[in-house]
């Protein structure tokens, strides 16, 4: 199989990087996809990374059997961890979702940057030096918002509940005095009309699925023709990424398989 038509590996710890997935698809409509979620295991959020490193070196050997051409770590958590790792021991390309992010970020600011994201990637501050190493004047302020994961997936997005608890996170943010907010966890896209009218107009919002698709797109240059047959592989709990996906993707998923890491 050649490289243009080889399939493109994405994967995450469990149904965020389905947000990925999406905007992947929206830039590359003919390209064969394979989404791997490790739902088996999630959260990545809270482990050690040393426990991330050992199951993204999994998941990518799984799909490297499958015969991907490409790897895309569509969790901020396994790019923050095991990135390097990854991009030592692989022969493809690996794509993190951070540094898209990163670059953005810097392309738009004023000169802060405000960073939402899961805890164990704000520990990692795998944000502010990514940013701080394109433009080291950028003042960056990372912060936790895990909430947000689990309204994501329950399809609490749009509530009132989604509101309070985003007004509750960006507040201490938006009284620094941000003038761009990262959304550094893949589930956070789904909220994102929900931060949007908390954050204001004055805030500029970077998606990391929508510039990791961008990256991804340009690397991979000339694409097959046809419609792509896109396969879904995840760990455990397959009902609940079904129903998840459906969600997300707002279209019944086809192609699902459970696989063991």
């Amino acid at each position: 199989m050649s490289r243009i038509d080889a399939p493109i590996g994405v994967f995450d710890s469990g149904v965020g990087g389905l947000t990925v997935f999406r905007e992947i698809a929206r830039a590359l409509p003919h390209h064969p996809l394979i989404y791997l979620g490790d739902s088996a295991r999630v959260p990545y959020g809270t482990k050690s990374p040393q426990t991330v490193v050992r199951y993204s070196l999994e998941a990518a050997n799984h799909l490297l059997g499958r015969g991907v051409g490409m790897l895309v770590v569509a969790c901020n958590t396994a790019t923050a961890a095991a990135l390097p790792a990854l991009k030592e021991r692989l022969s493809i390309p690996v794509i993190g979702v951070i540094e898209p992010g990163a670059r953005a970020a810097v392309e738009r600011t004023r000169g802060h940057v405000g960073v939402i994201a899961t805890e164990g990637t704000v520990k990692s501050k795998a944000y502010t030096n990514a940013i701080r190493a394109l433009a080291p004047a950028v003042h960056v302020t990372e912060s936790p918002a895990p909430l947000f994961v689990p309204l994501a997936e329950e399809g609490w997005a749009n509530t009132h509940v989604a509101r309070e608890v985003a007004e509750i996170y960006l507040q201490p943010l938006l009284d620094e005095g941000i003038d761009t907010l990262v959304l550094g966890c893949t589930h956070y896209p789904i909220l994102r009309a929900t931060i949007e009218q908390v954050a204001g107009d004055a805030v500029q919002i970077v998606d990391s699925a929508e510039t990791t698709a961008q990256t991804v797109r340009k690397l991979v240059g000339a694409q097959p023709n046809g419609n792509p047959s896109h396969t879904f592989l995840v760990t455990d709990a397959e009902e609940r990424f079904r129903r998840i996906a459906a969600e997300f993707l707002e279209q019944e998923i086809e192609n699902l398989e459970v696989v063991t890491l």
